[in-house]
């Protein structure tokens, strides 16, 4: 048996059975195995950027990882941005990277890279496999390391010639590591911190912004009156009726700040001590007030929700009852066309058991108020803010979950980094429902133009965020890519193809022509 045989066999058996491919002339004999590992399922796509975006949105819905499939050091680097948004959003990715044989190497061949320094950026786990017999068992580590908790990019360099060879057999999978035991000396301590009467805020992120955390971090509002937020971008949040609402904390740092404002003690649940994205003149990076007292509850391996659960029954707040959205939408829009209406339709239309993938960005900013009395659906975002993330999310989130609806909400300038994610929805069949917002800008960059103090711009610094000239025509691509897509001109319309394509199997794109709001 080959190295790529049973590398397949392996991953097939440590429960990873999807790989998203964009395979080069390295990877062939992985490519040939395939079709003796049918328990594999190979997506292809035709940008590394939507395979690794995918492997991101299939962990953060399946709860263990994916694989990807890339060729050399330039397609792990064409793949770079959205394994930074996994790693920063706690997905599982098993990241496998061919390579030279490894006897060639030594010629410094036109694709010959240092793949592992570029992969180091966004992997905690990085080796290249040097004997086809030791690739199995890295292969399992890999696949261990992925899964987490908490989950991670794992990059495995595959050289051609430890891939073909032959004298290699499949590895065992290893146990699944459990997560580590409440660490009760934390929350008594912070139990203590609920008790001194100060004005206390939990900032809830990751594994913690599931039903089980949100509930627990309820029955503390409830108790307490301790004021909970969200982390800015979550991997994947619980939201809608039935279940606790929670305000994400805002992507603006003054917005933030005035959110965070006259806290004593701010409680980390799996999230990070929030700062401002970008730092501005004159303005503060840290966004917790002067003097407010930073405490890790939980995070890293931990078990979140348990941990989360045991400070509630700490600071006897087990029996206060949460309190829940009660079931409500919004009205149909009428009239013109705008970023408003359309949050109002997809808020009003939307399916039970929805999976929204949020890279609206500016348009975006009515979505959270339209969809909090909606059925209940996860909502998954720009976790590490590189762009291009949302369609890729989307196609790995409707693999993961072929019985639930998947809605992209995706903005313009976003979609053109990645818009060949199409192309894969229409080839798999996926059932995805890309709501394109189009106000023909970079929206978002010409607010950060103002608000980082560069001066007056003229028309050449405004021409660089501008995407009216020419106009893209995002239903003729989407048509070229084989997605059936629209182009309504009144909310009526909206609602009607809205309606029509969350019917219909198989994917659909609406482009909504809305004017900036920024």
């Amino acid at each position: 048996m080959n190295g790529a045989q049973a590398l397949l066999r392996t991953l097939a058996e440590a429960g990873v059975q999807v790989c998203f491919t964009n395979p080069g002339t390295s990877e062939m004999h992985f490519v040939a195995a395939l079709d003796e590992v049918p328990r594999m399922r190979a997506v292809l796509t035709l940008f590394e950027g939507v395979a690794t975006g995918a492997a991101d949105g299939y962990a953060r819905m399946a709860g263990h990882p994916a694989a990807t499939l890339l060729h050399l050091g330039p397609g792990l680097g064409n793949g770079l941005a959205n394994l930074h948004n996994a790693a920063k959003g706690g997905s599982g990715v098993v990241n496998i990277v061919g390579d030279h044989a490894t006897y060639h190497a030594g010629y410094d061949a036109p694709l010959q890279s240092d793949i592992a320094t570029a992969a180091r950026n966004v992997s905690g786990w990085v080796r290249t496999s040097r004997t086809t017999a030791g690739l199995p068992a890295d292969a399992v580590e890999a696949v261990a390391v992925a899964s987490g908790p908490p989950g991670q990019v794992a990059t495995l360099i595959l050289p051609a010639d430890v891939s073909w060879d032959d004298g290699a057999q499949p590895a065992p999978p290893a146990e699944p590591a459990k997560p580590a035991q409440v660490d009760q000396a934390v929350v008594r301590r912070l139990a203590a911190v609920l008790d001194g009467g100060e004005r206390t805020g939990l900032l809830l992120g990751g594994r913690a912004l599931r039903e089980r955390g949100l509930v627990a971090a309820a029955r503390l509002a409830a108790a307490r009156g301790v004021r909970v937020l969200a982390e800015t971008f979550p991997a994947r949040l619980e939201r809608g009726a039935g279940l606790p609402g929670v305000d994400r904390l805002a992507y603006l740092a003054e917005f933030a700040t005035a959110q965070l404002a006259g806290l004593d003690d701010l409680i980390l649940v799996d999230a990070k001590d929030p700062v401002s994205f970008f730092a501005y003149p004159g303005k503060p990076s840290r966004l917790a007030p002067d003097g407010c007292r930073v405490h890790r509850l939980t995070g890293g391996p931990d078990d979140v929700p348990a941990t989360l659960e045991a400070l509630v029954e700490a600071a006897g707040a087990t029996g206060a009852a949460p309190q829940l959205r009660q079931p409500a939408t919004p009205e149909l829009p009428s009239g013109p066309l705008s970023a408003r209406a359309v949050c109002q339709a997809v808020g009003a239309l939307l399916p039970p058991g929805a999976i929204i993938s949020d890279e609206a960005q500016t348009s975006g900013i009515f979505l959270a108020e339209a969809t909090a009395g909606a059925p209940r659906h996860d909502v998954l975002c720009l976790t590490g803010g590189s762009i291009g993330q949302g369609l890729p999310v989307a196609v790995g989130a409707a693999v993961a979950c072929p019985d639930r609806p998947v809605i992209a909400l995706e903005a313009d300038g976003s979609a053109l980094y990645t818009f060949q994610a199409l192309w894969t929805m229409a080839r798999e069949n996926l059932n995805v429902t890309v709501v394109l917002f189009n106000n023909r800008s970079y929206a978002v960059l010409n607010m950060e133009l103002d608000r980082v103090g560069a001066g007056s711009p003229g028309p050449r610094a405004r021409a660089q965020l501008d995407l009216s000239e020419p106009p893209v025509d995002f239903v003729a691509l989407a048509s070229g890519l084989g997605v059936p897509a629209s182009r309504p001109e009144t909310a009526e319309e909206l609602v009607a193809d809205l309606r029509r394509a969350l019917a219909e199997p198989g994917p659909h794109l609406i482009e909504a022509v809305v004017e900036p709001i920024f």
